[in-house]
């Protein structure tokens, strides 16, 4: 069968290629829908959903209205849409979920990573350091406050950086594709190892199913990549995409407003927060992808 991700079926990647840039979104607003509750969604708004994601492999829902801080309002719409495996780390909450605030007092374990932090966070995917046996195939954040300021988000279609980057050579590809392109070094805590050495391929193609994955950070610290001329062209080609792709979508989440997608590229500001307006995200991290065929849907 045929596979736009083949790099040797150029008439399959071009009939894909031109399809999906012409139906790609030039803002958020076009992925935004407007849903009465998450919890129990009715079929126009899982159609409107599914229309999103089919064309950015995301979509931002809103329900203003309703009580922002409710953690399950992005559980429930995420198990709709075939999110169930949550990764649940070690620092996620009991029901899987993470609490995405500032935690930088003194002694304060969270407060050793970027996310918990009120730094600016650069272009990645979620989990790109897991097991290749834990890819991280659909994310989800939810707004339940946002801050006094800063705190946007940059997004971009993990698809369209292939497109962006085989256009620009097809070889890039070919070498994000190896085994060994990048590896994340093993991370050491007071005891021992808390996570091993991690190798694996900036691009995958899914055996099962043929759906594209990336696995990214835009980081230059704490990872190596592979050392050769095709491989280090290709990653500062990518980074030079990222750094200013036309197809970039930007926004700044406000409460009750929420973001499901196939584990984009992303960013986020830095921002500040006030007595009144501490910035506070759900994040659900899954082994699953997105899926609108859900019979618990």
């Amino acid at each position: 069968m045929s596979s736009p991700f083949d790099l040797a079926d150029d008439t399959a990647y071009r009939a894909w290629r031109d399809a999906k840039l012409a139906g790609y979104p030039r803002s958020v607003e076009d992925l935004v829908v407007e849903v009465n509750d998450p919890r129990t969604l009715t079929s126009d708004e899982m159609r409107a959903l599914s229309t999103a994601v089919a064309r950015a492999n995301m979509v931002f829902y809103v329900a203003p209205h309703l009580p922002a801080a409710d953690k399950s309002l992005p559980k429930k719409l995420g198990e709709q849409l075939g999110l169930f495996r949550l990764e649940g780390n070690y620092l996620a909450d009991e029901d899987g979920l993470s609490s995405i605030t500032p935690n930088e007092e003194a002694g304060h374990a969270r407060g050793d990573f970027i996310p918990y932090t009120h730094k600016p966070i650069n272009w990645h995917t979620d989990g790109y350091y897991n097991a290749l046996d834990r890819r991280i195939l659909g994310m989800s954040l939810h707004c339940a406050q946002d801050a006094e300021s800063g705190g946007e988000n940059a997004l971009l279609d993990h698809e369209i950086a292939y497109i962006q980057l085989r256009d620009a050579n097809p070889d890039y590809v070919a070498a994000l594709m190896r085994p060994d392109a990048m590896t994340i070094p093993a991370r050491m805590d007071e005891d021992d190892i808390a996570r091993p050495e991690q190798s694996s391929p900036v691009f995958s193609v899914d055996a099962a199913e043929g759906f594209l994955h990336m696995r990214y950070t835009a980081r230059t610290r704490s990872i190596q990549w592979r050392v050769d001329p095709l491989t280090q062209a290709a990653v500062k080609t990518l980074a030079e995409i990222l750094t200013d792709s036309e197809y970039t979508l930007t926004t700044r989440m406000t409460p009750g407003m929420g973001l499901i997608c196939n584990n984009i590229l992303h960013t986020r500001n830095a921002f500040e927060d006030s007595p009144g307006k501490r910035r506070l995200l759900y994040r659900g991290r899954y082994y699953d992808r997105l899926r609108f065929d859900c019979p618990h849907a």
